[in-house]
């Protein structure tokens, strides 16, 4: 595979929230970005406030944009503040350096990202983990 698929997508997406509901997660939203930044695919539980899309696209989009795991974009910003908020300028105000963006990829190459947002950082991330790793890629945290 060379590009994400809407049915590898959809993989990623089930997967995730099959465990955001093992773990008993607050509503998710998932958001799938192709390696250009483009959205495969999107969806919001029911009970998810109406900016989580965004959120979860921001969480995709740095990762995808920037080449690292949004966990390493939110350590870069506490080392370097006015550089992301400059990346942040540059991506339109959509690039969210907290964890939950994961990058996806295959044979080192990057097929895309996967945003998550609902619940902490870090179980949005790990539902990521989870989604990508169903789906027979590599999951990169950053």
């Amino acid at each position: 595979m060379t590009t994400l698929t809407l049915d590898t997508a959809r993989t990623i997406i089930a997967a995730a929230l099959a465990k955001g509901a093992e773990l008993k997660l607050k509503p998710l939203t998932v958001a799938v970005l192709d390696a250009g930044g483009a959205l495969v695919a999107l969806e919001r539980q029911d009970g998810a406030s109406r900016m989580r899309p965004d959120i979860a696209i921001g969480k995709a989009n740095g990762a995808v944009q920037m080449g690292m795991g949004s966990r390493a974009l939110w350590k870069r910003a506490e080392e370097q503040p006015y550089f992301i908020q400059s990346m942040n300028a540059l991506a339109g105000g959509s690039l969210v350096p907290v964890p939950g963006g994961v990058l996806i990829r295959q044979d080192g190459a990057i097929l895309g990202a996967v945003g998550i947002t609902g619940d902490t950082s870090d179980n949005d991330e790990t539902a990521a983990v989870a989604g990508i790793e169903a789906a027979g890629l590599t999951a990169d945290k950053g």
